[in-house]
Protein backbone atom coordinates (compact mmCIF):
# COMPACT_ATOMS: atom_id res chain seq x y z
CA UNK A 1 0.00 0.00 0.00
CA UNK A 2 1.21 3.54 -0.60
CA UNK A 3 -0.01 5.93 1.73
CA UNK A 4 0.25 10.14 0.66
CA UNK A 5 2.91 11.79 3.50
CA UNK A 6 -0.03 13.60 5.13
CA UNK A 7 -1.97 10.50 6.35
CA UNK A 8 0.52 8.13 6.69
CA UNK A 9 1.60 8.88 10.77
CA UNK A 10 -2.14 8.18 11.24
CA UNK A 11 -2.40 4.76 9.76
CA UNK A 12 -0.63 2.83 12.12
CA UNK A 13 -0.24 -0.35 9.77
CA UNK A 14 0.68 -3.26 11.10
CA UNK A 15 0.33 -5.93 8.41
CA UNK A 16 -1.51 -6.33 4.55
CA UNK A 17 -3.15 -9.75 3.64
CA UNK A 18 -4.73 -10.28 0.54
CA UNK A 19 -6.81 -13.41 -0.28
CA UNK A 20 -8.38 -12.96 -3.59
CA UNK A 21 -10.29 -9.83 -2.98
CA UNK A 22 -10.70 -9.42 0.18
CA UNK A 23 -7.43 -7.14 1.73
CA UNK A 24 -7.39 -7.19 5.34
CA UNK A 25 -5.27 -4.32 6.99
CA UNK A 26 -4.17 -4.66 10.74
CA UNK A 27 -3.39 -1.51 13.03
CA UNK A 28 -0.34 -1.21 15.88
CA UNK A 29 -3.60 -0.15 18.09
CA UNK A 30 -7.50 0.64 17.32
CA UNK A 31 -7.80 3.57 14.70
CA UNK A 32 -11.16 4.99 14.45
CA UNK A 33 -10.84 7.00 11.69
CA UNK A 34 -9.00 4.26 9.81
CA UNK A 35 -11.32 3.92 7.00
CA UNK A 36 -12.03 7.72 6.75
CA UNK A 37 -8.19 7.98 5.96
CA UNK A 38 -8.38 5.01 3.42
CA UNK A 39 -11.14 6.99 1.47
CA UNK A 40 -8.28 10.17 1.28
CA UNK A 41 -9.00 11.71 -2.46
CA UNK A 42 -4.62 11.46 -2.13
CA UNK A 43 -5.01 8.15 -0.60
CA UNK A 44 -4.65 4.91 -2.95
CA UNK A 45 -3.91 0.84 -3.23
CA UNK A 46 -1.57 0.56 -6.02
CA UNK A 47 0.99 -2.71 -6.82
CA UNK A 48 4.31 -1.72 -6.36
CA UNK A 49 5.67 -4.01 -8.32
CA UNK A 50 4.36 -2.89 -11.20
CA UNK A 51 2.37 0.15 -10.48
CA UNK A 52 4.61 2.96 -10.52
CA UNK A 53 6.58 3.93 -14.27
CA UNK A 54 9.64 4.74 -14.53
CA UNK A 55 8.88 8.52 -14.55
CA UNK A 56 7.21 8.02 -11.28
CA UNK A 57 3.15 7.99 -12.74
CA UNK A 58 1.41 6.27 -10.78
CA UNK A 59 -1.07 3.10 -12.36
CA UNK A 60 -4.86 3.13 -10.80
CA UNK A 61 -7.99 2.10 -11.61
CA UNK A 62 -9.97 5.55 -12.84
CA UNK A 63 -11.13 6.21 -16.23
CA UNK A 64 -7.84 7.69 -17.60
CA UNK A 65 -4.48 6.67 -17.52
CA UNK A 66 -1.38 9.54 -17.81
CA UNK A 67 -0.09 9.68 -20.70
CA UNK A 68 2.59 12.43 -20.25
CA UNK A 69 2.94 14.53 -17.58
CA UNK A 70 4.82 18.14 -17.53
CA UNK A 71 4.62 19.23 -14.40
CA UNK A 72 3.20 23.09 -14.04
CA UNK A 73 2.44 22.53 -17.23
CA UNK A 74 -0.03 20.12 -18.60
CA UNK A 75 -1.14 16.14 -18.33
CA UNK A 76 -2.05 14.16 -20.68
CA UNK A 77 -5.19 11.56 -20.43
CA UNK A 78 -5.75 8.76 -22.41
CA UNK A 79 -8.63 6.27 -21.86
CA UNK A 80 -8.34 3.38 -19.38
CA UNK A 81 -10.05 0.48 -21.96
CA UNK A 82 -10.19 -1.91 -19.05
CA UNK A 83 -12.36 0.58 -16.17
CA UNK A 84 -14.61 -1.17 -14.06
CA UNK A 85 -17.16 1.99 -13.74
CA UNK A 86 -18.80 2.64 -16.92
CA UNK A 87 -17.10 3.87 -20.22
CA UNK A 88 -15.08 6.96 -19.95
CA UNK A 89 -16.55 9.46 -22.80
CA UNK A 90 -13.07 10.82 -24.28
CA UNK A 91 -10.45 9.11 -25.93
CA UNK A 92 -8.00 11.58 -24.26
CA UNK A 93 -7.86 14.82 -22.22
CA UNK A 94 -5.43 17.37 -21.61
CA UNK A 95 -5.02 19.09 -18.28
CA UNK A 96 -3.43 22.24 -18.66
CA UNK A 97 -1.90 24.62 -16.06
CA UNK A 98 -2.96 28.28 -16.80
CA UNK A 99 -1.96 30.19 -13.68
CA UNK A 100 -2.66 34.15 -15.37
CA UNK A 101 -6.38 34.39 -15.12
CA UNK A 102 -7.01 36.76 -18.01
CA UNK A 103 -5.21 34.08 -20.18
CA UNK A 104 -7.13 31.28 -18.37
CA UNK A 105 -10.56 33.49 -19.59
CA UNK A 106 -9.40 34.24 -22.93
CA UNK A 107 -8.41 30.59 -23.57
CA UNK A 108 -12.30 29.32 -22.62
CA UNK A 109 -14.25 32.09 -24.27
CA UNK A 110 -12.22 31.40 -28.01
CA UNK A 111 -12.23 27.76 -27.47
CA UNK A 112 -8.49 26.63 -26.69
CA UNK A 113 -10.27 24.99 -23.75
CA UNK A 114 -13.14 23.86 -23.04
CA UNK A 115 -14.02 23.95 -19.38
CA UNK A 116 -12.06 25.70 -16.31
CA UNK A 117 -11.69 25.77 -12.73
CA UNK A 118 -10.26 28.75 -10.75
CA UNK A 119 -11.45 31.56 -13.24
CA UNK A 120 -11.27 34.99 -11.92
CA UNK A 121 -15.23 35.98 -10.37
CA UNK A 122 -14.86 38.85 -12.13
CA UNK A 123 -14.46 36.42 -15.39
CA UNK A 124 -18.04 35.05 -14.19
CA UNK A 125 -20.81 37.22 -15.54
CA UNK A 126 -18.96 37.01 -19.32
CA UNK A 127 -19.95 33.13 -19.31
CA UNK A 128 -23.49 33.21 -17.25
CA UNK A 129 -24.39 35.62 -19.95
CA UNK A 130 -24.30 32.88 -22.46
CA UNK A 131 -26.06 30.00 -23.29
CA UNK A 132 -22.92 28.19 -24.71
CA UNK A 133 -21.28 27.68 -21.05
CA UNK A 134 -23.07 25.88 -18.38
CA UNK A 135 -21.62 26.47 -14.27
CA UNK A 136 -21.52 23.55 -11.60
CA UNK A 137 -20.98 24.60 -7.94
CA UNK A 138 -20.78 23.17 -4.90
CA UNK A 139 -20.44 24.38 -1.37
CA UNK A 140 -17.01 22.56 -0.06
CA UNK A 141 -14.74 21.98 3.10
CA UNK A 142 -11.93 23.93 1.75
CA UNK A 143 -11.16 26.83 3.97
CA UNK A 144 -9.15 29.71 3.95
CA UNK A 145 -7.49 30.47 7.03
CA UNK A 146 -4.73 32.16 9.21
CA UNK A 147 -2.09 30.55 11.25
CA UNK A 148 -0.93 33.04 14.26
CA UNK A 149 2.56 32.81 14.39
CA UNK A 150 3.42 32.34 18.49
CA UNK A 151 7.54 32.56 17.96
CA UNK A 152 6.09 36.19 17.03
CA UNK A 153 6.60 39.04 20.04
CA UNK A 154 3.88 40.82 18.62
CA UNK A 155 1.44 37.90 18.17
CA UNK A 156 2.25 36.48 21.32
CA UNK A 157 0.38 39.57 22.76
CA UNK A 158 -3.09 38.15 23.65
CA UNK A 159 -4.57 41.62 22.48
CA UNK A 160 -3.10 41.70 19.24
CA UNK A 161 -4.15 38.36 18.54
CA UNK A 162 -7.15 39.37 19.76
CA UNK A 163 -8.16 42.25 17.44
CA UNK A 164 -7.16 40.87 14.52
CA UNK A 165 -9.72 37.99 15.01
CA UNK A 166 -12.04 41.08 16.30
CA UNK A 167 -10.79 43.12 12.91
CA UNK A 168 -11.28 41.00 9.93
CA UNK A 169 -14.61 41.77 7.92
CA UNK A 170 -15.39 38.23 6.83
CA UNK A 171 -18.40 39.33 5.32
CA UNK A 172 -17.12 42.01 3.18
CA UNK A 173 -14.83 39.93 2.02
CA UNK A 174 -16.75 37.37 0.37
CA UNK A 175 -19.15 39.60 -0.79
CA UNK A 176 -17.36 42.42 -1.88
CA UNK A 177 -13.95 41.10 -3.30
CA UNK A 178 -15.31 36.94 -3.85
CA UNK A 179 -18.59 38.47 -4.74
CA UNK A 180 -20.37 36.09 -3.05
CA UNK A 181 -18.44 33.14 -4.24
CA UNK A 182 -17.74 31.74 -1.15
CA UNK A 183 -19.24 31.66 2.73
CA UNK A 184 -17.85 33.28 5.39
CA UNK A 185 -16.33 30.60 8.10
CA UNK A 186 -16.83 30.53 11.83
CA UNK A 187 -15.03 27.24 12.39
CA UNK A 188 -12.85 24.74 10.90
CA UNK A 189 -15.71 23.25 9.25
CA UNK A 190 -18.66 24.63 6.98
CA UNK A 191 -22.14 24.41 8.12
CA UNK A 192 -22.50 20.80 6.33
CA UNK A 193 -21.17 19.02 8.77
CA UNK A 194 -22.42 18.20 12.32
CA UNK A 195 -19.57 19.98 14.15
CA UNK A 196 -19.30 23.05 11.63
CA UNK A 197 -20.37 26.51 11.06
CA UNK A 198 -22.34 27.56 14.47
CA UNK A 199 -21.50 24.69 16.15
CA UNK A 200 -18.59 26.58 17.11
CA UNK A 201 -18.37 30.38 18.17
CA UNK A 202 -15.73 32.93 17.05
CA UNK A 203 -15.42 36.40 17.49
CA UNK A 204 -17.75 39.07 15.37
CA UNK A 205 -16.14 41.26 13.49
CA UNK A 206 -16.15 44.52 15.65
CA UNK A 207 -14.19 47.36 14.38
CA UNK A 208 -14.80 49.73 17.71
CA UNK A 209 -14.66 46.49 19.56
CA UNK A 210 -10.59 45.92 18.47
CA UNK A 211 -9.64 49.35 18.77
CA UNK A 212 -10.85 48.91 22.66
CA UNK A 213 -8.69 45.95 23.03
CA UNK A 214 -5.63 47.54 21.39
CA UNK A 215 -6.23 50.57 23.63
CA UNK A 216 -6.27 48.92 26.93
CA UNK A 217 -3.69 46.81 26.32
CA UNK A 218 -1.35 49.62 25.66
CA UNK A 219 -0.92 50.00 21.79
CA UNK A 220 -2.00 53.33 21.07
CA UNK A 221 -1.12 56.07 18.07
CA UNK A 222 0.61 58.19 19.95
CA UNK A 223 2.01 60.18 16.50
CA UNK A 224 -1.43 60.01 15.14
CA UNK A 225 0.38 58.09 11.82
CA UNK A 226 -2.64 55.82 11.96
CA UNK A 227 -1.07 53.26 13.19
CA UNK A 228 -0.43 52.51 16.75
CA UNK A 229 2.64 51.88 18.36
CA UNK A 230 3.55 50.20 21.93
CA UNK A 231 6.74 50.48 23.72
CA UNK A 232 8.22 52.57 20.95
CA UNK A 233 7.69 49.81 18.39
CA UNK A 234 4.88 49.78 15.88
CA UNK A 235 1.89 47.86 15.72
CA UNK A 236 3.32 45.70 11.64
CA UNK A 237 2.07 42.24 11.11
CA UNK A 238 3.75 40.67 8.71
CA UNK A 239 1.33 38.63 6.52
CA UNK A 240 2.61 35.78 4.14
CA UNK A 241 0.36 34.33 1.64
CA UNK A 242 0.60 32.65 -1.62
CA UNK A 243 -1.03 33.52 -5.08
CA UNK A 244 -1.58 29.88 -6.32
CA UNK A 245 -4.96 30.56 -4.65
CA UNK A 246 -6.63 33.32 -6.39
CA UNK A 247 -8.86 33.82 -2.79
CA UNK A 248 -5.41 34.53 -0.87
CA UNK A 249 -4.10 37.76 -2.44
CA UNK A 250 -7.55 39.20 -2.01
CA UNK A 251 -8.18 38.02 1.31
CA UNK A 252 -4.46 39.63 2.39
CA UNK A 253 -6.02 42.95 0.66
CA UNK A 254 -9.04 42.85 2.52
CA UNK A 255 -7.31 42.44 5.46
CA UNK A 256 -4.87 45.00 5.21
CA UNK A 257 -7.79 47.29 4.65
CA UNK A 258 -9.95 46.42 7.69
CA UNK A 259 -7.28 46.23 9.83
CA UNK A 260 -5.82 49.43 8.91
CA UNK A 261 -8.80 51.00 10.31
CA UNK A 262 -8.16 49.68 13.94
CA UNK A 263 -4.78 50.86 13.90
CA UNK A 264 -2.89 47.98 12.27
CA UNK A 265 0.00 48.19 9.39
CA UNK A 266 -0.31 44.60 7.46
CA UNK A 267 2.85 44.44 5.51
CA UNK A 268 2.11 41.34 2.58
CA UNK A 269 4.19 39.19 1.19
CA UNK A 270 2.32 37.15 -1.19
CA UNK A 271 5.02 34.81 -3.10
CA UNK A 272 5.31 31.29 -4.40
CA UNK A 273 8.53 30.54 -2.36
CA UNK A 274 6.56 30.98 1.28
CA UNK A 275 7.26 27.53 1.74
CA UNK A 276 10.59 28.20 2.19
CA UNK A 277 9.80 31.37 4.35
CA UNK A 278 7.53 29.55 6.61
CA UNK A 279 10.28 27.97 8.33
CA UNK A 280 12.46 31.38 8.93
CA UNK A 281 10.16 32.45 12.13
CA UNK A 282 11.43 36.04 12.19
CA UNK A 283 10.08 36.43 8.24
CA UNK A 284 6.56 36.19 9.05
CA UNK A 285 3.31 37.05 12.02
CA UNK A 286 0.17 35.78 10.36
CA UNK A 287 0.14 33.04 7.62
CA UNK A 288 -2.35 32.53 5.52
CA UNK A 289 -3.28 28.95 3.50
CA UNK A 290 -6.24 26.89 1.89
CA UNK A 291 -6.89 23.87 2.64
CA UNK A 292 -9.64 21.58 2.43
CA UNK A 293 -10.33 20.34 6.32
CA UNK A 294 -12.54 17.44 6.23
CA UNK A 295 -11.46 15.42 2.70
CA UNK A 296 -12.67 12.37 4.52
CA UNK A 297 -15.79 13.66 6.59
CA UNK A 298 -14.53 13.10 9.82
CA UNK A 299 -12.77 15.96 11.86
CA UNK A 300 -9.67 14.56 13.32
CA UNK A 301 -7.10 15.39 10.28
CA UNK A 302 -7.23 19.11 10.68
CA UNK A 303 -5.89 18.78 14.13
CA UNK A 304 -3.76 16.42 13.93
CA UNK A 305 -1.55 18.33 10.61
CA UNK A 306 -2.16 21.54 12.23
CA UNK A 307 -2.28 22.48 15.65
CA UNK A 308 -0.99 19.89 18.07
CA UNK A 309 2.30 19.78 19.15
CA UNK A 310 4.03 16.85 16.91
CA UNK A 311 1.62 18.35 13.63
CA UNK A 312 3.66 18.24 10.32
CA UNK A 313 2.14 21.81 9.53
CA UNK A 314 1.93 23.45 12.97
CA UNK A 315 3.14 26.42 11.12
CA UNK A 316 3.00 28.66 14.07
CA UNK A 317 4.34 26.38 16.92
CA UNK A 318 0.96 26.63 19.19
CA UNK A 319 0.42 24.85 21.80
CA UNK A 320 -2.13 24.09 24.56
CA UNK A 321 -2.63 21.31 27.37
CA UNK A 322 -6.27 20.85 27.02
CA UNK A 323 -6.10 20.37 23.41
CA UNK A 324 -3.85 17.59 23.15
CA UNK A 325 -5.85 16.32 26.02
CA UNK A 326 -8.86 16.12 24.14
CA UNK A 327 -6.92 14.88 20.73
CA UNK A 328 -5.51 11.79 22.76
CA UNK A 329 -9.33 11.49 23.58
CA UNK A 330 -10.33 12.04 19.66
CA UNK A 331 -8.00 9.62 18.95
CA UNK A 332 -9.39 6.31 20.76
CA UNK A 333 -13.32 7.59 20.26
CA UNK A 334 -15.36 5.24 17.84
CA UNK A 335 -18.77 6.87 18.37
CA UNK A 336 -19.02 8.97 15.33
CA UNK A 337 -21.37 11.75 17.51
CA UNK A 338 -18.81 11.53 20.51
CA UNK A 339 -16.07 12.33 17.94
CA UNK A 340 -18.13 15.08 16.98
CA UNK A 341 -18.49 16.53 19.52
CA UNK A 342 -14.53 16.58 20.72
CA UNK A 343 -14.00 18.57 17.49
CA UNK A 344 -16.62 21.32 18.67
CA UNK A 345 -14.28 21.72 21.49
CA UNK A 346 -11.52 21.55 20.07
CA UNK A 347 -12.81 23.82 17.70
CA UNK A 348 -13.55 26.29 20.26
CA UNK A 349 -9.82 26.12 21.93
CA UNK A 350 -8.33 27.22 18.95
CA UNK A 351 -11.01 29.89 18.35
CA UNK A 352 -10.77 31.28 21.92
CA UNK A 353 -6.93 31.27 21.56
CA UNK A 354 -7.52 33.28 18.34
CA UNK A 355 -4.46 30.41 17.47
CA UNK A 356 -6.19 30.03 13.69
CA UNK A 357 -9.02 32.35 12.54
CA UNK A 358 -11.10 30.88 9.60
CA UNK A 359 -12.11 33.76 6.61
CA UNK A 360 -14.63 32.03 4.09
CA UNK A 361 -14.60 28.52 2.80
CA UNK A 362 -14.62 27.57 -0.99
CA UNK A 363 -17.36 27.41 -3.28
CA UNK A 364 -16.29 25.64 -5.75
CA UNK A 365 -16.99 26.40 -9.62
CA UNK A 366 -16.43 24.85 -12.45
CA UNK A 367 -17.33 26.05 -16.22
CA UNK A 368 -17.54 24.33 -19.26
CA UNK A 369 -18.93 24.83 -22.50
CA UNK A 370 -22.02 23.53 -23.86
CA UNK A 371 -20.61 20.90 -26.01
CA UNK A 372 -19.58 19.44 -22.18
CA UNK A 373 -21.43 17.17 -20.15
CA UNK A 374 -20.74 15.57 -17.01
CA UNK A 375 -17.97 18.39 -15.58
CA UNK A 376 -19.49 18.21 -11.43
CA UNK A 377 -18.11 19.98 -8.90
CA UNK A 378 -17.26 17.76 -5.85
CA UNK A 379 -17.97 18.53 -2.23
CA UNK A 380 -14.15 17.36 -1.27
CA UNK A 381 -12.90 19.51 -4.42
CA UNK A 382 -11.45 16.72 -6.09
CA UNK A 383 -13.48 13.99 -8.37
CA UNK A 384 -13.82 15.89 -11.46
CA UNK A 385 -12.03 14.12 -14.03
CA UNK A 386 -14.79 10.81 -14.16
CA UNK A 387 -16.54 8.41 -16.69
CA UNK A 388 -19.76 10.92 -16.66
CA UNK A 389 -17.36 13.18 -18.83
CA UNK A 390 -18.54 13.11 -22.01
CA UNK A 391 -19.66 15.18 -25.42
CA UNK A 392 -22.31 16.74 -25.15
CA UNK A 393 -25.24 14.65 -27.84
Amino acid sequence: MEVHERAAGDLMIDKIEVDGLTLTITTKEPKPAFINYLSDPYGCIIDMETGITDDGIVIGTGPYAVKELKTDDHLNLVKNENYWNGTPGFEDITIRTISDGDTLTMALQSGEIDAAYGLPYASYPIFQASSDYTFSSTPTSRAFFAHMNYESDIIKDDAVRKAIAMGIDKEGFVNTLLEGNGYPAIGIYPDNFSFGGDAVKAKAYDEEGAKKVLEDAGWVDSDNDGIREKDGKKLEIKWLTYPSRQELPLLAESVQASLKKIGMDVKINSTADHKKIIGDASAWDVYASAMVTAPTGDPQYFFTTHCLDDATVNNGHYHNDELEKLAKELAGTFDTAKRGELAVKMQQILLDDDAFIFCSHLKMTMVSKSTVTGLTAHPCDFYEITADLKPAN
